[in-house]
């Protein structure tokens, strides 16, 4: 099955605009989703989990450094790059201290777009093969990404393959609800074939037998109602 492509969201209230970035990167092989205003930009991540956001720092219905501090202060770490009419140091300096990656004055070159996105997602996949490479403790467990392995004390665990995927993605984002469409995006695994939202479900209620000590009281998976789920280290 082919590999699914590095996914775009871009934020900006021009029409024009949008469509001269979606027609550009979709040739340069990134699925591109368009969105004309940051008001549901939360529920947009949390549906689609874009591996990076182009949004644009004035538009009608707010500051896009706003919504950015706001993904920032909520624990969102997915790689932003600011758009703004405005090129001057002070504009910059806010766009960075709102937790931007990266910061693009208008007009610009869509050559020079793509070239600030993949520097972006270069280091974005350098510190998460960082992140990736240490085993994670928590309580009695420990979890080693590289062998892809849990243990309590000196006893493995055995989990399935798509347990295993499910758990990484828990613990790659400590204390931040994760929906279900999110999940299965984060957890995906093209060899299983096709699953839904009553997988997650299921491998979550499998991951809570083999975590929690009681399961119906989960301490380390926990339900985030109306959302999915959490890992709580």
């Amino acid at each position: 099955m082919e590999k699914p492509h590095t996914k775009v969201l871009v934020v900006d209230d021009d029409p024009a605009l949008l469509q001269l970035l979606a027609d550009y990167l979709n040739r340069h092989q990134y699925d591109t989703l368009l969105a004309p205003n940051a008001s549901d930009l939360e529920a947009r991540i949390q549906r689609y989990s874009p591996d990076l956001i182009v949004l644009d720092r004035m538009m009608p219905d707010g500051d896009g450094a706003e919504a950015c501090r706001r993904l920032r202060q909520q624990g969102e770490d997915i790689p932003i790059i600011l758009l703004t009419a405005k090129d001057e140091t002070v504009d910059r300096i806010i766009g960075l201290e709102a937790g931007a990656d990266d910061y693009l004055g208008k007009p610009f070159d869509p050559r020079e777009l793509l070239a600030r996105i993949e520097a972006v997602l270069r280091r974005k996949k350098g510190a998460s093969a960082l992140i990736k490479d240490k085993p994670v403790s928590f309580g009695p467990f420990v979890f080693n990404p590289v062998t892809r392995q849990l243990h309590r004390g000196d006893t493995l665990i055995k989990l399935t393959g798509g347990e295993v995927n499910l758990l990484e993605a828990l613990i790659s984002n400590p204390g931040k609800p994760l929906s279900r469409e999110r999940l299965l995006a984060l957890a995906r695994d093209d060899e299983e074939g096709e699953r839904n939202d009553r997988a997650i479900d299921i491998a979550v209620l499998r991951l809570r037998r083999a975590l929690e000590d009681d399961p119906k009281q989960p301490r380390w998976i926990q339900t985030v109602w109306g959302v999915g789920y959490r890992f709580s280290p």
